[in-house]
């Protein structure tokens, strides 16, 4: 009798601790830090200049969206990955495809890798590029990341040596969305299989005037949101062996900005002061925030000439300096915007830009992303 009233006990040991420890895993599983997931499937061949176009145009409106998404109480990174497909530049061995940038959430960098795009003849294989992308992007394991991918094109979904079919069976495996995009009339999409990609990947299927121009509604709010802007990059302070470099970045992708719209400007200076923009890895008022630098053995040669012959605490107190005003130009930027939001909502028409990249991938992503409970 007392022998099994200790192999009773045992057991319901075992079964307390293995309920415990999985508990605990579900509770850490839920504690970790939920990721947005965009992959980015553009088709480069000569008859897409008005999709990149479209792309370079409304990448900080969608940006902005995702700024505002939320997963309970915590708000989600952000990565954005991006290839191209078609172009006849690319070698054809590898299907004419070429993955231009991995999962980042790097957003000058993503700016910078869609404005070198550019358009050439090719042939558009679909499923090849779909199956590219699963195999080389690193999606993660975190049941609680919403992933998804977009492609984009206006050839036959059919088309290459792999089969869209087995590529989205491979998508499910990684618990990815596969969102389609045609650039052109509905039915011919259909006709191309690009609905029934999406139908099989659990994503939407769309469509989009490639070649219609983007409309911006300028507020009276704009110029004032350009000029908090260059306050706002004099508040960044480079640091590292890449700090100048990605300094002069970001200003750069001020300037590709400016070469689609002064609108465009004002979008991307909204995306400047949000959380999504973080440069931790270059600049010191937002590595400090995070608690990674160490001003006694910082490399004052990589610093602005201003702090290079400053004392490590002399450094430390600029920086602080640097993040007090940033923080109020952000605050200034964000109480605009909301302003320019709301004047945007007014004079919008109904239906006008409906058929546009950034309008159509908003929508998809909202609906997906309320499947996962994330909210706006």
């Amino acid at each position: 009798m007392k022998s099994l009233v200790l192999k009773v006990t045992s057991i319901l040991f075992v079964l307390a601790t293995t309920f415990s420890f999985a508990n605990h895993q579900t509770e850490k599983e839920n504690l970790k830090k939920q990721t947005i997931k965009v992959a980015l499937l553009l088709d480069t061949s000569n008859s897409m200049d008005g999709l990149i176009n479209q792309a370079k145009a409304q990448l900080w409106e969608i940006v902005n969206e995702l700024s505002y998404a939320k997963y309970g109480m915590q708000k989600p990174d952000l990565e954005i990955a991006l290839y191209e497909y078609g172009n006849s530049n690319l070698p054809s061995r590898e299907g004419f495809i070429r993955q231009v940038l991995q999962f980042s959430n790097d957003l000058d960098e993503i700016s910078e890798k869609l404005f070198s795009l550019t358009t050439n003849g090719g042939n558009e294989f679909c499923g090849q590029v779909i199956q590219t992308s699963l195999k080389e992007l690193d999606w993660g394991n975190n049941k609680n990341d919403l992933k998804l991918l977009f492609i984009a094109g206006n050839e036959p979904f059919t088309q290459g040596k792999i089969n869209y079919k087995d590529a989205i069976t491979d998508a499910k495996e990684k618990d990815v969305v596969i969102n389609t995009i045609f650039c052109g009339n509905y039915s011919n999409g259909i006709s191309g299989m690009w609905k029934n990609g999406a139908d099989l990947g659990g994503g939407d299927y769309m469509t989009i005037n490639q070649d219609k121009k983007v409309v911006h509604i300028i507020t009276p709010y704009d110029d004032d949101i350009i000029i908090l802007n260059k306050k706002l990059n004099a508040t960044y302070i480079y640091y590292g062996n890449a700090g100048y470099s990605k300094f002069s970045n970001q200003k750069t992708q001020d300037e590709n900005a400016l070469e689609m719209d002064e609108a465009v400007v004002v979008k991307r200076a909204v995306s400047k002061s949000s959380r999504l923009y973080e440069n931790s890895n270059w600049d010191l008022v937002d590595a400090d925030k995070k608690e990674k630098v160490d001003y006694k053995s910082i490399e004052k040669k990589k610093l602005p000439k201003i702090l290079q012959n400053k004392s490590a605490t002399e450094i430390k107190n600029y920086v602080k300096q640097k993040a007090n005003e940033r923080a109020e130009i952000q605050k200034k930027i964000k109480e605009l915007d909301i302003k320019r939001r709301s004047f945007i909502a007014k004079k919008q028409k109904e239906g006008t830009q409906k058929d546009v990249l950034n309008n159509v991938m908003i929508k998809a992503i909202k609906r997906q992303a309320k499947l996962k409970n994330y909210t706006w």
